[in-house]
């Protein structure tokens, strides 16, 4: 175990190489909100064509 000076002297040093810490951010600062936007319809409507393409991916990814 180390004595209170050098612990004193390596903490100075390390003060003097890095400095002081940051200040704080306060997580209001750090949160951004904004609006979903709206639901596309032809986005999230099922397509037969689209189906087959997903399916066809997961038996690949399966093969893989």
């Amino acid at each position: 175990m180390q004595d209170r000076s050098t612990q004193d002297s390596n903490s100075a040093a390390r003060h003097a190489r890095f400095g002081a810490l940051p200040e704080r951010i306060a997580y209001a600062d750090m949160v951004e909100t904004k609006e979903a936007s709206p639901r596309d319809p032809e986005r999230d409507a099922c397509t037969p064509g689209g189906a087959r393409n997903l399916l066809a991916c997961a038996a690949w990814d399966v093969v893989l």
